[in-house]
């Protein structure tokens, strides 16, 4: 057998599509902060533009570094920031790196089809290491930045603990570059691959405008969005590109029987 050959995954199992559906479920984040924004008990009304992220989560009502904090509903948008990190985490570990290079191509073959073979040329040794390599570190940041909201949900910002910030930056950071990855691997291949890179370069540019400011501009409630919820949303978006392609394979399958 050739050294140049290249094992396909089964695209149609069921872990994949578990996964998918894993990286799909951050979506709820937005739901739930809508619903603890509309709970805020604070002289001031809540504000997307000028709130922090984490004060939804803050526990105790009062003054925190100058802010007037009061969420009633903390507890739900805490267990959402852990719900979102393991859905991350849970992809990362079900969605494999070959799985990751091949699931925005609707025309690589895949083990289990009917009429197809378990292994394909490669175009390149080189060119399809790198791919792997870049799947397999998307997937590392993935889990890392993953890990990193399921902290801030367990530590919220009130507790005095530096595990708070560190959670936060190892969300923001992993989670930008991760996208940076997978955009950069399927731009070429989907049309929401551009959405994805684009996701990874406005919350790594608007992370290193937080780091130079070190947060102080009118808005740090937009710039911290603007952190976020690109990652969210590229990863769900990562998330249903691979559902579909789960579903296509198993649409195929049962056609096939069918005959």
């Amino acid at each position: 057998m050739s050294a140049d050959a290249i094992y396909y995954p089964d695209v149609a199992a069921t872990r994949f599509y578990v996964g998918a559906l894993a990286k799909l479920s951050v979506l709820q984040y937005f739901v739930a902060e809508a619903a603890v924004i509309g709970a805020w008990a604070a002289a001031e009304p809540y504000s997307r533009r000028t709130g922090y992220i984490s004060d939804l989560g803050a526990v105790a009502c009062g003054d925190f570094d100058g802010r007037d904090v009061c969420s009633p509903a903390h507890l739900l948008m805490n267990a959402s920031f852990v719900v979102q990190g393991f859905g991350m985490i849970i992809g990362a570990l079900l969605l494999g790196s070959v799985l990751l290079c091949c699931a925005a191509r609707p025309g690589a073959p895949t083990r289990g089809r009917a009429g197809s073979q378990p292994v394909s040329p490669a175009p390149g040794r080189a060119g399809r290491s790198v791919g792997v390599a870049a799947a397999a570190a998307a997937r590392v940041l993935t889990g890392t930045a993953g890990a990193g909201t399921v902290i801030v949900g367990l530590v919220p910002e009130d507790t005095g603990s530096g595990w708070h910030l560190a959670g936060a930056l190892m969300y923001f950071a992993a989670g930008s570059l991760a996208l940076l990855v997978i955009g950069g691997l399927w731009v070429r291949r989907t049309s929401l691959g551009w959405l994805i890179l684009a996701c990874g370069v406005v919350s790594l540019a608007a992370l290193i405008a937080g780091g130079v400011t070190d947060m102080k501009v009118p808005e740090p409630g937009t710039l911290e969005r603007l952190m976020g919820y690109p990652i969210t949303a590229g990863v769900a978006a990562a998330g249903l590109i691979i559902a579909q392609r789960v579903r296509h394979e198993r649409s195929l399958r049962k056609a096939a029987r069918a005959l």
